[in-house]
C-alpha cells in the first residue's frame, strides 16, 4: 500500500536499446573521442561490422600506440554533446591478415583529401586498430556522471604565444 498523500514516484526511463545506440553513434559520426590512462584525443574512424576502425601513422592522424583496453566516448551528431562511453579492446590488423583489404577499403572510404597510394603507404607504414565495444557502457542517455567531462587544453609546440597575426589586431608590443 502507498499513502494516498505522497506523490507518485517519477516513472523508470525507458529501455535503451545500447547496440542500436551504439551503432547509430557510430555510424552517423566520423568522430569519437579515445580515452586511455594517459590521454585523451579525438579521432576520425570508420565503423565496419560492429567495429571501429582507426588508421594512425606517417601522413595520417598521430596517435600513441593503444593499450589493449581504452574508452571510446560518441557524441551526438545532432547535438554534438556526449552520446555514449564504453569501453573496447583494442587489436592491431597487421598487412598480412585476410581482414586487411576490408577495413582499409572503409577506412579509405571514409578518408577525406585521399591520396592515390594511401592503400600502399597505409601496409607499409601505418598501423590499423580494430576496436571492439564490449560490456555494459559506463555512460549512456539519462546516466551521465556527475562532474564535468570537459578535458584540460594543454598547450602545443605550435601554440602562437608571441607575435599574432595582424588580422588578430594587430602585433603584441614589446
Amino acid at each position: 500500500m502507498t499513502d494516498p498523500a505522497s506523490p507518485p514516484a517519477d516513472p523508470p526511463p525507458p529501455p535503451v536499446n545500447l547496440s542500436a545506440l551504439l551503432s547509430e553513434a557510430l555510424s552517423k559520426s566520423d568522430v569519437c573521442w579515445i580515452r586511455t590512462p594517459t590521454w585523451t584525443r579525438a579521432v576520425w574512424h570508420a565503423y565496419d561490422r560492429e567495429a571501429v576502425l582507426i588508421v594512425t601513422g606517417p601522413g595520417e592522424q598521430s596517435l600513441p600506440a593503444l593499450p589493449d583496453e581504452v574508452e571510446l566516448i560518441l557524441r551526438s551528431k545532432d547535438a554534438g554533446s556526449r552520446l555514449l562511453r564504453t569501453t573496447a579492446k583494442a587489436v592491431v590488423l597487421p598487412p598480412e591478415h585476410p581482414m586487411w583489404p576490408a577495413a582499409a577499403a572503409a577506412l579509405a572510404a571514409e578518408r577525406l583529401n585521399a591520396t592515390d597510394d594511401q592503400l600502399t603507404r597505409w601496409r607499409e607504414s601505418a598501423t590499423i586498430y580494430v576496436l571492439h565495444p564490449y560490456g555494459l557502457p559506463i555512460e549512456r542517455p539519462g546516466e551521465y556522471a556527475v562532474a564535468p567531462a570537459a578535458e584540460a587544453v594543454h598547450p602545443a609546440a605550435a601554440t602562437t604565444s608571441g607575435w599574432r597575426p595582424r588580422h588578430l589586431g594587430g602585433r603584441a608590443r614589446g
